[in-house]
C-alpha cells in the first residue's frame, strides 16, 4: 500500500486525501496515518511545486557542476557531500559513478554568480581535484513533466 501511495503523490502531491483513499480503496484515516508515518521516517522528505521559470519574469540561471574529489581514508564521500549540500545555493547533490564523483545542481541570478560560487566555494574545498560547469540553456522536461507545449499541427485538414 505504501508504494501505491507514494506513486500517486509523487505525480500529484496536492491530491485530496479523500480522493487518494478512494483511488486506493482504503480509509482516509489509514491513508493519513501512513503518510504521517512516512514523513516521520523521512520516506517522504518534502512537497515541491515544479515551476517553469522561463515563463516568468524572474532571471535565473541553472547549472550542473561535475566535481571530482580525493576522498579521505575512513570518511569516504560523506564529508564532501555534507559540506557541499549545506550551501543554500545547492538544489541537488548526487554521488555518481564514472569520470567524476559528484553532480551538483544549482541556480543563480547570472552565469557570473554561478561561476563565482564554483570558483570560490566548491573548488576551494580541500580534496576537490577538479570541477566542470555546464549551464542549462533550456529545460524540456523536469521531474517527468514536459515543460514545452506540443507544437500545433500546421497541416491543413483535407475534407472530401
Amino acid at each position: 500500500m505504501r508504494e501505491e501511495i507514494l506513486r500517486i503523490i509523487e505525480k500529484n502531491s496536492r491530491i485530496d486525501l479523500s480522493e487518494l483513499a478512494a483511488l486506493l480503496g482504503s480509509d482516509e484515516v489509514f491513508i493519513a496515518n501512513e503518510i504521517a508515518q512516512m514523513e516521520k521516517e523521512h520516506v517522504i522528505c518534502g512537497y515541491h511545486t515544479l515551476i517553469n521559470w522561463d515563463k516568468t519574469s524572474e532571471e535565473k540561471v541553472s547549472a550542473l557542476i561535475e566535481v571530482k574529489v580525493a576522498p579521505q581514508r575512513g570518511q569516504g564521500f560523506e564529508k564532501f557531500a555534507e559540506r557541499i549540500y549545506n550551501y543554500p545555493e545547492v538544489k541537488a547533490l548526487y554521488l555518481m559513478s564514472g569520470d567524476y564523483d559528484f553532480s551538483v545542481s544549482l541556480d543563480g541570478k547570472t552565469m557570473k554568480e554561478v561561476s563565482m560560487f564554483v570558483s570560490e566555494k566548491l573548488a576551494t574545498i580541500d580534496g576537490v581535484l577538479s570541477t566542470a560547469t555546464h549551464f542549462v540553456l533550456k529545460k524540456y522536461k523536469d521531474h517527468g513533466t514536459p515543460l514545452v507545449a506540443k507544437p500545433k499541427s500546421e497541416r491543413m485538414m483535407i475534407t472530401p
